[in-house]
């Protein structure tokens, strides 16, 4: 099964947007209560969806992977109003599109597997559902929005009730200015005793929600706050040290694992690299430095690419200097930053001979 689904995924991702377009056309056309759940701009949401079933398909054959995964989707879509009937037309979609695209890669048998792994995926995001007590989504208020860069922003909210995160976890959040665009956002602190919620937001190419965060977000403004996703973590009873590698505002989930580490003073060893193309990126430095200076147990090493002239950091590419300090092999290993980053950072370090299953990455860091 786990063969058959690889393969005829392998002859979709080359015609991926394409593929999405169909989905979609397919899914509003057998539901089209559903076309309401979505944005108008539908380029968003398309990536995601190929983004999705990539890590589906790559994680099919480890179900303490994919498991998680899809319970946490399944939460999520809560916040949408998915309801249990929209799941039969979203695998019919689903199937249907992935036959048109797969064409000679696709027979019966690669038919029965993908209904069976689909099987398996709706159950497991509606069981997830239904078992949440939880509210589908939690409202807040934008407290403070400090620009720091044309392209940089830092934004704390008050949710009307706390927000039941895990240091190292993203949320999806939802703001006025883009109604119905979801963006996924990693704390940057610790659940605190009032609830308040840090974010950090680059504005990227093409990004209709992190431009509006980043350029018109002010106080006042009601946001919603989707269910907590992502493992990310330090786990203090492992026996095994920890390497963390961000860059830019990847920092944000590390530094929230790192406040959390600091009420302990016994922790694993934590080794931080922190990367940017200039000093610039490296934004959140000195906050980070001052928990370290605290806490001898965490050495941070900050890390610019294309800015020769900045003394007292180590100068190249992530990839570059992580690997150029050993393999990290003992090690578990947390990466998060942008995707072209994150890609070319792991593989390095499995060419340098770190093991595949100790390095950890969340599948929705950047839209």
């Amino acid at each position: 099964m786990v063969r058959r689904i690889r393969e005829s995924f392998a002859a979709v991702e080359p015609h991926a947007d394409e593929a999405a377009k169909l989905f979609y056309g397919m899914l509003f056309s057998l539901a089209p209560e559903t076309r309401d759940l979505f944005p108008a701009n539908m380029e968003v949401q398309r990536s995601r969806l190929m983004r999705a079933l990539v890590h589906v398909v790559q994680a099919v054959d480890k179900p303490d992977d994919l498991i998680p995964f899809l319970r946490q989707l399944g939460r999520d879509h809560r916040k949408f109003g998915v309801i249990a009937g929209h799941y039969e037309a979203v695998g019919t979609a689903l199937l249907a599109t992935i036959k048109k695209f797969a064409g000679d890669a696709w027979d019966a048998q690669v038919e029965r597997a993908w209904a069976e792994a689909y099987t398996i995926m709706a159950r497991s995001m509606q069981e997830a559902a239904a078992a949440d007590e939880g509210p589908a989504y939690w409202n807040a208020t934008v407290l403070e929005h400090k620009r720091l860069t044309w392209d940089l922003a830092i934004v704390r909210v008050q949710p009307d009730y706390p927000v039941p995160y895990r240091p190292g976890q993203y949320v999806s959040v939802e703001i006025p200015q883009r109604e119905r665009l979801w963006r996924y956002l990693s704390p940057a602190n610790a659940p605190r005793a009032d609830g308040v919620i840090e974010f950090h937001v680059h504005a990227v190419q093409g990004g209709w929600v992190s431009r509006a965060l980043v350029g018109q977000t002010k106080p006042g403004d009601a946001w919603r706050i989707g269910s907590p996703m992502g493992r990310l973590a330090v786990d203090r009873d492992s026996g095994r040290d920890a390497l963390m590698i961000a860059g830019g505002t990847g920092i944000a989930p590390m530094r929230s694992i790192l406040d959390h580490l600091a009420q302990w003073g016994d922790n694993p060893r934590v080794h931080l690299f922190f990367g940017g193309r200039t000093r610039e990126d490296l934004y959140d430095l000195e906050s980070i430095q001052r928990i370290a200076t605290s806490n001898p147990w965490l050495t941070v090493v900050p890390v610019v690419e294309s800015d020769p002239g900045v003394q007292a950091v180590e100068h190249g590419t992530l990839a570059d200097v992580v690997t150029r300090y050993g393999s990290w092999a003992d090690r578990d290993v947390l990466v998060c930053g942008s995707p072209a980053m994150m890609r070319s950072t792991v593989s390095r370090m499995l060419v340098a001979g770190t093991p595949l299953d100790r390095i950890r990455y969340d599948p929705f860091t950047l839209d």
